[in-house]
């Protein structure tokens, strides 16, 4: 993460080190989950503000397209996208409780 390097409004970062338990759908068991990342920051009003961002591709983030065939592939992101959604749901929670912020990026806002 060279941005947050030398972005002089970074005052802190660090990369998985926060851990979020989970309840997972799938198997109904607590499960711990790691966003990619952790970040403290000054906004442009001079705010603190401190956030959780998790990288994802957009098919992941929009969820599964329904088929009528239901391949082990699809079953699959179906799987995927329903843990996911857990996390996502504890990383909100979490970052509730604490005044920080919870932030998903894709290739869309990475301009890739």
């Amino acid at each position: 993460m060279r941005w947050c390097d030398g972005n002089v409004n970074i005052l802190k970062w660090s990369s998985e080190e926060v851990v979020i338990p989970y309840k997972s759908p799938i198997d109904n068991s607590y499960h711990r989950y790691f966003p990619d990342f952790y970040v403290k920051m000054k906004s442009s009003t001079g705010k603190i503000e401190e956030r959780l961002i998790e990288v994802k591709p957009q098919k992941q983030v929009k969820g599964p397209t329904i088929q009528k065939k239901r391949t082990k592939k699809y079953i699959a992101e179906v799987y995927e996208f329903a843990k996911n959604q857990a996390k996502w749901k504890a990383a909100e929670s979490f970052c509730k409780d604490r005044k920080w912020n919870f932030q998903i990026i894709t290739e869309k806002e990475l301009g890739i």
